[in-house]
């Protein structure tokens, strides 16, 4: 009896110890300081965070499930890289799903969060206004969590992951075939928002997070690309 629950708790250990290796990656790349291509051996993974082979192996494979890995056969894991069509059923799904988590939030939003919400922006926009890679990186977590943050309140744990995958996943795609270098969502476009729940205008803050959307997904450049071959790429 005393070994099954030894088991048991080595198991639990295990699971948390992935879990949290898992949640680790998906913020490096949330932040895009993983890009999309880059290899995730179990070796490396497992020596970052003192692990063993097997526990980075589940972590990754976690990750594979939530589409922001992929692992191929005889090569290892790699930051995924999606196709321009993933990129916009990402961008479809946010569409679909976004609106539904910001109503149950608003049913749900006291005045903490209200304030937590723009705390969050003031965040944002202070560092906005700053230079460097740590700041850029800083700016683009906030920006994702104001989401996130929206998911939590809404009360809904199921669509609160959801809302994890898809941000981590938008991220991969603006870093991919973003086309400018201003913030990956619009910073007064979430204090509008907000505006709009304090006002309890639903069906406004709902266009606005569908123009919000909207947005991110039109400074993607989504084009189909024609692959040349070796000397037509040098004849350019």
């Amino acid at each position: 009896m005393k070994s099954a629950a030894k088991a048991m708790q080595a198991e639990e250990i295990a699971e948390t110890g992935a879990h949290q290796i898992r949640d680790a990656i998906r913020e490096a790349i949330v932040e895009r300081r993983l890009s999309p291509g880059t290899k995730l051996s179990e070796s490396d993974v497992g020596n970052l965070f003192n692990v063993s082979r097997t526990l980075a192996r589940a972590a990754l494979q976690a990750l594979s499930y939530e589409g922001l890995v992929s692992v191929e056969k005889n090569r290892g894991a790699f930051v995924a890289y999606p196709s321009p069509d993933e990129a916009r059923q990402i961008f479809s799904a946010r569409r679909l799903v976004e609106p539904g988590i910001l109503r149950e939030a608003a049913a749900r939003i006291t005045a903490d969060d209200i304030r937590n919400l723009r705390e969050l922006l003031q965040e944002e926009g202070r560092l906005m206004s700053e230079r460097g890679q740590t700041a850029r990186r800083a700016e683009i977590k906030a920006s994702g969590d104001f989401h996130l943050m929206l998911a939590e309140i809404s009360g809904n744990a199921i669509m609160q992951r959801f809302m994890e995958e898809l941000v981590a996943r938008s991220s991969l795609v603006i870093a991919l075939y973003g086309q400018s270098t201003a913030s990956s969502c619009g910073h007064s476009e979430h204090g509008d928002i907000i505006s709009a729940i304090e006002d309890n205008e639903l069906d406004r803050a709902c266009q606005l997070m569908l123009h919000h959307i909207a947005h991110i997904e039109s400074d993607l450049d989504l084009r189909e690309r024609k692959s040349l071959g070796l000397k037509e790429a040098f004849e350019l």
